[in-house]
């Protein structure tokens, strides 16, 4: 037999085969299934970062721009791709590209707990250390400068290169995020059958948003955990408890879980085909552009290279797709305070822990905006709205968030008395003589709550002489006693370590109710918004429209965003911690109506502005008689 004729018969044989093999992973509800829970992994990761922020700030001393500049880093590494991705988004195999994307997320992931191994163990202020520093010490003979080049100077030394370490793991991980959504998003909407593509859009969007709720869980658990507990025998060698304002969590064991996470998750696109399974119900006109690619591939990568400037201006020069997309932008900046520094603004205002803070975001804010997101997928499916309505339908619903939000500007307290702080020691002679012949290091932190209810820095600063420590554990003081500073009913008072909180406990259920509800009205106009700009562009350019969306949102809220609001938070700053010399280190104090009025009119204002922004675009489709959301077609303007 010849060979030529042989080849065929055997040849045909084959792709009954092969179609078994891949009718599974063929099939569009697997693809949205593991890339729902490649995004829940993705967001795990970025949540439970945010989440640790105020207690990296605590570990380093970084402030509140540090801080939220380096949340923001992985924005700029996917800033340097995603447009480029995207553009070529038709033109690669999609399900792989996404695989090497995300393992790079988990490298970058495993990266960013680095720092926690090189780092010397964390030393805090302790009046049991061998200094003993923090206690007042009548006549002492040591010097400021001379005891500062201790523990504040070693720690001084080794702030920049965790920040440097961490800030590359950022850029790493934004570099890897860049084809997640873009090349997801356009897989399913180009392999969706008619009319289920907004509805799979907002599954995928309500199952990863489970993943911010999972990561703040996880940090919820991990914070209680005391941050060097890998180089300690026990338990019995703590002097600190999750509620002393020096106690910092395990933020370094989060990463190396989500990091594991997103390595299982990244591994199944290996697998998957370059193109989905056809729906039978797509025309041949969507037919023939879903399979373009063949074509696409057969032009010169010089000739796509000089036809990306036409693409971007008919974008730009697009004006629903801009108007819509700097609305999102205005949206998701306030996310991106939220998401932040949300947690750090329950322990300001409310006196919770880290752990706690997290805890409440994770089975709260995020579940609501997830229902939300879910909800309004729903809503799109049945009732097929025009793009007339959905403007406006978006406006008043994010109108409402903004009216449910007003009462937060009333919830609070403020800042307890702190001498040396809001209680000024010069106002007060008698202040300045109890602590006179101390010897207090201006680096010291260590708060204590007087039992004339005044907080004092440390107990040098209360000047306490003495302390009992507690009979179950021997390392841990329960209490400063012989306070110079401090009038009790036999003569010199005592302090309690911790510091003296306030009385607004009862304030942070209300509060995160609120907040929650907000949120979960203004998820439902996630999906509508969403499909509006699929549809405002034409078929070939709609991966590059996405590209160009998350370009901007990330340039011009999801960079910008956390380090905006780093600014707010540290604009109400009342009392840095510092540092030898006169270098500072993390905040110390809040002034607490500050920081409220600030925070929420920032959050306030963009929205605002997003709600002017999609006014616009409404009245720019007003002349639209109406259009179904799951035409693969532009929208006519």
């Amino acid at each position: 037999m010849d060979p030529r004729t042989a080849r065929p018969s055997a040849s045909s044989k084959a792709p009954p085969a092969v179609k078994t093999k891949a009718s599974l992973l063929s099939n569009i509800k697997v693809f949205v299934m593991c890339h729902s829970l490649l995004q829940l992994s993705q967001l795990l990761h970025t949540s439970y970062f945010k989440s640790s922020i105020s207690t990296i700030e605590r570990r380093y001393g970084y402030s509140s721009v540090s801080t939220g500049s380096l949340t923001s880093l992985h924005e700029v590494g996917n800033l340097l791709l995603v447009v480029f991705v995207s553009y070529l988004g038709n033109r690669v195999h999609r399900p792989r590209v996404i695989g090497m994307g995300g393992l790079l997320m988990a490298g970058s992931a495993g990266l960013l707990a680095l720092p926690h191994f090189l780092s010397q163990p964390y030393q805090y202020n302790s009046a049991l250390s061998e200094e003993n520093s923090d206690m007042c010490v009548l006549n002492g003979n040591s010097s400021s400068p001379l005891r500062c080049h201790g523990l504040n100077s070693q720690h001084a030394s080794h702030q920049r290169v965790p920040w440097n370490l961490m800030a590359a793991a950022q850029l790493l991980f934004g570099l890897g995020s860049a084809p997640i959504q873009p090349l997801g998003i356009s897989y399913i909407d180009d392999f969706a059958e008619p009319g289920n593509s907004a509805l799979y859009i907002a599954i995928l969007f309500s199952v990863s948003i489970f993943g911010p709720a999972f990561g703040y869980l996880l940090g919820s658990i991990m914070l209680r955990i005391y941050v060097d507990v890998d180089r300690i025998d026990s338990k019995a060698e703590l002097e600190l408890s999750p509620s002393d304002p020096r106690w910092v969590g395990a933020w370094w064991m989060g990463l190396l879980v989500s990091s594991t996470s997103l390595l299982l998750t990244s591994t199944p696109y290996f697998l998957f085909p370059r193109h989905g399974a056809t729906p039978a119900e797509v025309t041949e006109t969507e037919t023939d552009s879903l399979k373009g690619n063949k074509i696409t591939l057969e032009t010169s990568f010089i000739s796509i290279i000089k036809m990306f400037p036409r693409h971007f201006l008919r974008l730009m020069i697009n004006p629903v797709f801009m108007l819509l997309v700097l609305s999102q932008c205005c949206f998701s900046c306030v996310i991106s305070g939220l998401a932040t520094f949300l947690g750090k603004y329950l322990e300001l205002q409310f006196g919770t822990s880290a752990a706690k803070g997290s805890f409440l975001m994770g089975v709260m804010n995020l579940p609501a905006a997830a229902v939300g997101m879910l909800l309004g997928g729903v809503v799109m499916k049945k009732a097929q709205p025009s793009a007339r309505a959905i403007p406006w339908v978006s406006m008043m619903a994010l109108s409402v968030s903004i009216l449910l939000g007003i009462p937060l500007f009333f919830m609070g307290c403020r800042l307890q008395e702190v001498v040396g702080v809001n209680i000024h020691p010069w106002t007060d002679g008698s202040v300045l003589e109890c602590t006179s012949n101390c010897s207090c290091l201006e680096t010291t932190f260590n708060p204590v709550c007087g039992e004339n209810h005044l907080e004092y820095i440390s107990p040098c600063q209360a000047g306490c002489t003495n302390y009992t420590l507690h009979p179950a554990e021997p390392l841990r003081i329960q209490a400063y006693t012989q306070c110079k500073c401090i009038v009790g009913a036999a003569g010199l008072g005592h302090a309690l370590p911790g510091s003296c909180g306030n009385s607004c406990s009862s304030l942070l259920l209300p509060a995160m109710i609120l907040i929650a509800t907000a949120g979960f009205i203004a998820s439902l106009t996630n999906s509508p918004l969403y499909m509006l700009v699929l549809r405002c562009v034409s078929q070939e350019q709609k991966v590059f429209a996405i590209g160009v969306q998350f370009l901007l949102l990330r340039m011009l809220a999801w960079l910008p965003g956390p380090t905006l609001f780093g600014v707010v938070m540290d604009s109400a700053c009342v009392w840095w911690k510092r540092m030898c010399g006169s270098q500072f280190g993390s905040c110390g104090y809040y002034d607490n109506d500050i920081l409220r009025s600030r925070y929420f009119g920032v959050q306030m204002a963009l929205k605002i502005l997003g709600i002017f922004l999609l006014a616009l675009a409404g009245w720019k489709v007003h002349r639209v008689k109406g259009y179904n959301l799951e035409k693969k077609g532009p929208v006519a303007v």
